[in-house]
């Protein structure tokens, strides 16, 4: 089955916690910017900066009530649910997975547990999809993840085939990539850093990394042996960009403010 894609990102952190901004100190300068205005100010951390966004929300797990399904559909899918790297760090026995077709509950489970134990599975969930659909029919389903140390409730929507005959995400890992389904973050963009570093005339390396923020929170990160592009998260469209980078050669961080505006795409 192929993973979602709606939109992603790759994260420099995996701790839970808003972004640190510990490369605001140590000696800062002008650098390469020889006392004129080029765009963006460079300086030298005591240490490497620590980069992540924070998933943490407010949100209330739903409660919802399970139908009779034998009663009003006729056969399952057997569906298998992977959580995405980013978000396996706060994955916990406590999480929960709907699955939604034409707002009718089809589907609902708590983590997968081991064979022979009660024992969860933090980020795996094996559940049945109910419908009436038969054969090549698909349909769009939402799928909505709740996680429990979060506090915060994922969805996403995908188009799979509802064959009672066939078992989603075991041939083919199933990962929706929550992340770009967060209510915290409703917009998404796609951006590359390239053209950015390059005013400062950074030559991408490996063990680099950098970070979008809005003000002092962090928004999104990349590493660059990943590639030189992220996802970036907002609240809302219009907010303004600030782009960190730091090369891991000189121990810099560079900062190049208001370098675009949040909005929908990628």
């Amino acid at each position: 089955m192929k993973t979602i894609k709606l939109i992603f990102v790759l994260l420099a952190g995996l701790a839970l916690g808003a972004c640190s901004s510990d490369d605001d100190n140590g000696n800062s300068g002008n650098g390469n910017n020889n006392g004129t205005n080029t765009g963006y100010t460079e300086n030298v951390p005591d240490v490497a900066p620590v980069w992540q966004v924070d998933w943490s929300h407010n949100q209330e797990r739903p409660e919802l009530a399970e139908p009779d399904y034998a009663s009003i559909y006729e056969h399952w899918t057997s569906l298998k649910v992977q959580i995405e790297d980013e978000l396996m760090p706060y994955a916990s026995g406590d999480d929960q997975l709907a699955i939604f077709v034409n707002g009718e509950l089809r589907g609902l489970t708590g983590p997968a547990v081991v064979v022979g134990s009660n024992e969860p599975i933090p980020g795996m969930f094996m559940m049945k999809v109910w419908g009436n659909e038969t054969g090549s029919e698909k349909v769009y389903i939402t799928l909505q993840y709740y996680n429990q140390t979060l506090k915060q409730l994922f969805t996403l929507g995908d188009n799979i085939t509802l064959d009672p005959d066939a078992t989603i995400g075991i041939e083919s890992a199933y990962i929706p990539e929550f992340t770009y389904g967060s209510a915290k973050y409703p917009v998404v963009m796609g951006m590359s850093v390239s053209s950015v570093i390059a005013k400062a005339a950074i030559t991408a390396a490996s063990g680099d990394y950098f970070a979008a923020f809005v003000g002092d929170e962090c928004r999104g990160t990349g590493v660059v042996a990943k590639g030189t592009s992220m996802a970036v998260y907002g609240r809302e469209e219009g907010e303004s960009v600030t782009l960190k980078y730091y090369q891991a050669a000189t121990g810099k961080v560079f900062t190049f403010p208001d370098i675009a505006k949040m909005k929908r795409g990628i």
